[in-house]
């Protein structure tokens, strides 16, 4: 019998799995989606859930079924494991494997989730005890990318994260992948068919994906230099660059249309935004500058996509401010900014001017927004479906975007007004006085038109 003074309870409970309700989507109509890495169908879904509270664990499940949902997958089941750490065989430790096993079969899947990164170990044990497929967190979210990515450089960035994931995980089934074969060293006897390249299967695999990942670097290292020509040459012309950033499926993409008309896709999924876009518009004052919108975070976001992406991650890390863009209607807001910034501070972003916006306020009722307010004092509201707060969204992005940094006092020809505007659109004029020879300017400019105007002072 179990004794409750000895924790038996509490050790039962810790090493149960637990289901979280309400994250089945079997009666929904989930829509196919083309070339997919893996086909995502009937899924259960486990986590480990090792510190904080019950119902942060089960938001981590919801929004994995989320991501599921995204991929095309049906979730039927979702389980969570109270646990110290994930065990080292399995993931769940093997008496839970069994359960789950159990539990796979009553529910007809065909594929098993786990909210996490597991070992190349870890994958196999726990595939041979479930004998379905199984996925976890990080290649689920890199088959979601892989499903949106548009451009060039997007399916590279893609197919690089895969392969950094994959080359560890390869593994040869049967005695036909892992045959040696290869000239004399497979002996006059070997007979026809084991005399090749002298590698096994999964070594030939894994030199091949090395060789493509390697086309793959350079391919994105010219990506990279067009985009740093890109840049430079707008910073050349001194307008300044904001970037939007955030969590997936905050509403960065609705923002950009609001302000600049963009009219890029918007769709309530998750990484729905993969390719950046930039847009050239101008502040309420007049002054240019670029907006780019970029793809979304999300917790626990692989690794291997980070250092793939950060090429398209650069509209962050060089942009003079970035509007972080937060759903306000979801229910752990804090959460959601603490992965975001987690993420900014590891692209080296974590020091760029930032300009918090709390989105989607429509979605939400007053006292809400009085704790997000309260939370996040200094936070613009918007809503970028009804249009409501963009134009003080307008204001703060203006008030945030980097000052002029160099003293003119020069005379300028009344030859010479393009360069007049450009100081009064984006400087700051001290002084301006005219007689017969022109204007006499003071004014605080951007390096690139200081050297324009002194130049123009002396012809």
């Amino acid at each position: 019998m179990t004794d409750p003074t000895t924790g038996d309870f509490d050790l039962a409970e810790r090493q149960a799995l637990r289901r979280v309700g309400g994250l089945s989507t079997e009666l929904q109509d989930v829509t196919e989606v083309e070339n997919r890495q893996i086909r995502l169908e009937q899924v259960v879904l486990v986590g480990v859930w090792t510190q904080g509270t019950v119902a942060s664990a089960e938001r981590s499940l919801h929004e994995l079924a989320r991501l599921a949902e995204t991929a095309g997958a049906v979730v039927l089941e979702g389980l969570i494991q109270r646990r110290d750490r994930p065990d080292p065989s399995t993931y769940i430790g093997s008496g839970k494997a069994q359960e789950l096993s159990r539990i796979v079969a009553q529910t007809d899947a065909d594929t098993v989730i786990c909210d996490g990164e597991l070992t190349p170990g870890q994958l196999r044990n726990l595939e041979e005890v479930v004998k379905v497929k199984v996925v976890d967190r990080t290649w689920l979210i890199l088959d979601i990318f892989a499903q949106h990515a548009r451009s060039r450089a997007g399916k590279a960035q893609v197919a690089l994260a895969q392969m950094q994931y994959l080359l560890p995980r390869l593994r040869g089934w049967g005695e036909s992948l892992s045959r040696q074969a290869g000239g004399r060293a497979g002996g006059a006897t070997g007979g026809v068919g084991t005399r090749g390249p002298g590698e096994t299967k999964i070594e030939t695999d894994r030199r091949r994906i090395r060789s493509q990942m390697t086309r793959l670097r350079r391919d994105l290292a010219n990506f990279d230099r067009i985009g740093k020509t890109q840049r430079s040459g707008r910073r050349r012309a001194g307008v300044p660059a904001v970037a939007l950033a955030g969590y997936t499926n905050a509403g960065k993409s609705s923002l950009l249309n609001a302000i600049t008309g963009a009219g890029v896709l918007v769709d309530d999924a998750l990484f729905a935004t993969l390719d950046p876009t930039v847009r050239r518009t101008r502040t309420p004052g007049g002054r240019d500058y670029t907006l780019a919108d970029t793809v979304g975070f999300v917790r626990h976001l692989p690794h291997h996509l980070v250092e793939a992406f950060r090429s398209t991650l650069a509209e962050v890390i060089e942009g003079d401010v970035i509007v972080h863009v937060v759903d306000a209607s979801d229910d752990d807001v804090a959460g959601q900014m603490s992965a975001v910034r987690a993420v900014l501070s590891e692209i080296g972003a974590g020091d760029v001017c930032e300009v918090v916006v709390l989105n989607k306020t429509d979605l939400i009722d007053d006292v809400a927004l009085t704790v997000l307010r309260a939370r996040e004092p200094d936070a613009v509201v918007v809503s970028a479906a009804t249009g409501a707060g963009i134009d003080g969204l307008l204001a703060a992005i203006e008030q945030a975007l980097p000052r002029s940094t160099e003293e003119v006092d020069v005379r300028v020809p009344f030859t010479r007004g393009d360069l007049l505007a450009r100081a009064h659109r984006d400087g700051d004029v001290l002084s301006e006085t005219h007689d017969e020879h022109g204007t006499q300017l003071h004014a605080m400019v951007e390096p690139d038109l200081a050297h324009a105007l002194r130049t123009a002072s002396t012809t």
